[in-house]
């Protein structure tokens, strides 16, 4: 099944779709925008609508209601993670990746389980909770073992600070019985990128290797869920092809999980082509997204699909980030290094690294902004504990229940980073916005709130509901 063409992702109709609503009235714009409003999300007709928004009158309005659906769905929380290189070892040509095969200007590095622990105790003494475990799409010679082996190390590291409560993967694409391992490690997250739908482009910059293989790639979701993996992240690397194409191209993807198995993706990433070394592609993309459609593309997912997260990477500048937020945003990622050992050696923009970073800032300096702001920072992973995820979490979200459970969450996980973590200026920004959060709320929610806090004021960690 899994080496047949994707029909699912039908171009054509892509295209059809675009051209029919490519010069929508504004009337059609605040007609599909008061649908949005409703939270059930949009079909592809709308989507290509949205797309089609260039007067700026519009373009307000569009940003306005993205933020009244984020507020309504997520409230003022941002959930923050780590990503951890653990290999940028790879045996595919992606002519856009630093990582690429044949790149002999990076210096090779797969991390040994030791290696790893030591990185794992840098982010943990920072204030992670949630690691992204990411690598090459090649590995040492133990092979996908490799890739288990790690995830064990990442649980399996305690210091006097707590311990990883969450890891998430993004590796390469795995047979179904290698899901099946996957998941009984305790993962929470499957992410993978198709990189772009365009089936044409897809073989255009990718070269070489198993990743040349669309239908294998595109795929590889359907044989994660069968696997039970119910949460899942896709993706787009924006500035390989026309960003309008890719997003309906994704939202045939995620209506086919969800016709398949009652259930979409929980997170969407939305990476632009950055510069990468060795690679005069990714510093001068073939269909570079401005800064004004790469916030038309946030907005617009939050409409499409309401109750997915959107992932925003330190690939941004600091500025960008701060201004998708109020668009769609619900995760980010801080203090990020793409290269294998970056977080131990305290390296940036190291050239063994995947691409170049945007936002450079330490993690303690990212959750000042965000609070002085008024976003809560949230390191909860209760969903993933007590198996609020796929369908289940869903079943919450979409009458409004998960509120009830993320706010309180995300307050006592943000008073436990202050004490344990913070710097002096981010614990007294960050005491004042739990007080200030706390009196905004009302009802079971405020209870809630005001009991875990207590908890953790009184010296409890990892407390939640």
């Amino acid at each position: 099944m899994y080496n047949v063409p994707a029909n699912f992702i039908n171009e054509q109709k892509i295209w059809d779709t675009l051209k029919n609503h490519q010069k929508a009235e504004n009337a059609q714009v605040r007609e599909v925008l008061s649908k949005a409003r409703e939270m059930k999300g949009l079909n592809l007709a709308d989507v290509a609508v949205l797309t089609g928004i260039s007067d700026p009158e519009m373009l307000g309005e569009l940003f306005n209601t993205a933020n009244e659906v984020k507020e309504t769905i997520y409230g003022k929380r941002l959930v923050l993670f780590a990503p951890l290189y653990i290999s940028n070892m790879c045996s595919n040509e992606c002519v856009y990746c630093a990582f690429r095969a044949t790149n002999k200007d990076i210096v090779r590095n797969a991390l040994s389980q030791e290696h790893i622990a030591r990185e794992v105790e840098v982010l943990i003494n920072q204030g992670h909770k949630r690691i992204l475990m990411v690598a090459g799409e090649s590995y040492p010679n133990q092979g996908f073992q490799y890739i288990l082996d790690s995830i064990r190390t990442i649980y399996s590291v305690k210091t006097q600070h707590g311990e990883t409560r969450r890891v998430n993967v993004n590796i390469a694409p795995l047979s179904t019985e290698e899901f099946k391992l996957l998941k009984s490690e305790g993962i929470g997250t499957y992410q993978i990128f198709q990189e772009t739908y365009h089936r044409e482009t897809y073989k255009t910059v990718h070269l070489g290797g198993k990743k040349r293989d669309y239908n294998w790639r595109v795929w590889s979701l359907h044989r994660a869920m069968e696997a039970g993996i119910d949460d899942v992240g896709i993706g787009v690397l924006f500035g390989l092809f026309d960003y309008r194409f890719e997003i309906l191209a994704m939202m045939q993807h995620i209506f086919e999980l969800e016709d398949k198995f009652g259930v979409g993706p929980h997170t969407i990433s939305v990476p632009r082509l950055e510069p990468a070394t060795g690679s005069d592609l990714a510093s001068h993309p073939p269909f570079p997204v401005s800064d004004i459609d790469f916030r038309k593309i946030v907005a617009i997912l939050r409409l499409a699909v309401p109750y997915t997260g959107i992932i925003m990477s330190t690939r941004e500048t600091a500025k960008m980030r701060r201004e998708t937020f109020a668009l769609g945003v619900s995760q980010i990622s801080a203090g990020s290094r793409t290269n294998p050992g970056g977080y131990e050696e305290e390296t940036e923009d190291d050239p063994s690294g995947q691409f170049s970073l945007g936002d450079h800032r330490p993690l303690d300096e990212v959750i000042r902004d965000v609070a002085s702001m008024g976003y809560v920072p949230s390191f909860c992973t209760a969903c993933y504990r007590l198996g609020r995820t796929g369908r289940d979490f869903m079943d919450l979200a979409k009458p409004g229940d998960i509120k009830l459970h993320c706010a309180p969450n995300a307050l006592s996980s943000f008073k436990e980073y202050l004490q344990n973590y913070a710097q002096p200026e981010t614990v007294k920004t960050g005491n004042e916005l739990i007080q200030k959060t706390i009196a905004e709320m009302d009802g079971i929610a405020r209870q809630r709130a005001e009991k875990l806090v207590k908890r953790v004021e009184a010296g409890r960690d990892d407390v939640y509901c």
